[in-house]
């Protein structure tokens, strides 16, 4: 194997693993951008969930204080909906137009809130159905390529809950998403050998990361966190636009 390939796919899992560990998502948005570059695109999604997965039980199992399943229950059972319908995207069809969408609102958002001169405004709901609606979405986006994350971080920002409370819940759904999106990525085929050649390659890279991710939460402010995920939804919204319009 090409030694560029190598260091890129080892580069791309560290820095995955870390964001994974110290924010709780977000290893798809940022190492896709690194392993297209590198990879066929048809072995990127399906190395991206493998990887992610390998990133968020090294995450749940170090910050088990702050997980709550009951809580990320909503979440999960609507994710479980949407996952078919990402995977069959990815396989039958053209799944660029979504990117373009969830890249031009991750953009749109994040700029809103740094720019806010003062605090923005936190949604107040009561009920479980937008959860629901939320979960669903992220579904679609996990089958699709491994994104699951983004759209309830957004969510549970915009209610306004501190990190330890938003981690309780997005944090288990985006594990049982990514464990559901490889079950359906198997079923359609898309773990080659190859694919688990690059993931043997991958994985104990992003668990590294993810330690070292997991380290520097415990020591960030709250206020710090949020501005280092809004960092990071803004970076991600950049590489799938130019994803998608690529």
């Amino acid at each position: 194997m090409d030694p560029m390939i190598l260091i890129t796919v080892g580069l791309g899992a560290f820095v995955g693993g870390f964001i994974s560990g110290f924010a709780g998502f977000g290893f798809a948005l940022v190492v896709s951008g690194i392993w297209f570059a590198a990879l066929p695109a048809y072995l990127v999604p399906p190395l991206v969930v493998l990887s992610a997965t390998a990133g968020q039980l090294t995450g749940l199992a170090k910050l088990a204080k702050h997980v709550s399943w009951p809580k990320a229950w909503p979440l999960i059972w609507a994710g479980i909906l949407g996952i078919p319908i990402g995977t069959a995207l990815v396989a039958y069809g053209a799944p660029e137009r979504v990117k373009l969408i969830v890249g031009v609102f991750l953009i749109a958002y994040t700029l809103w809130q740094f720019m806010a001169r003062r605090t923005v405004p936190q949604i107040r709901v009561t009920g479980l159905i937008w959860d629901r609606i939320i979960g669903f979405l992220g579904g679609i986006l996990g089958g699709l390529a491994g994104l699951s994350g983004a759209l309830p971080v957004v969510w549970y920002q915009m209610r306004g809950l501190p990190p330890a409370e938003q981690r309780a819940r997005y944090q288990p759904y985006n594990l049982a998403i990514l464990a559901l999106s490889t079950v359906s990525m198997l079923a359609f085929g898309q773990l080659t050998a190859e694919v688990m050649r690059l993931s043997l390659i991958s994985m104990p890279i992003v668990i590294l990361g993810a330690l070292v991710g997991v380290w520097m939460f415990d020591r960030v402010t709250a206020k710090g966190f949020k501005r280092a995920v809004l960092t990071l939804l803004l970076i991600s919204g950049v590489m799938i636009l130019v994803q998608s319009l690529a």
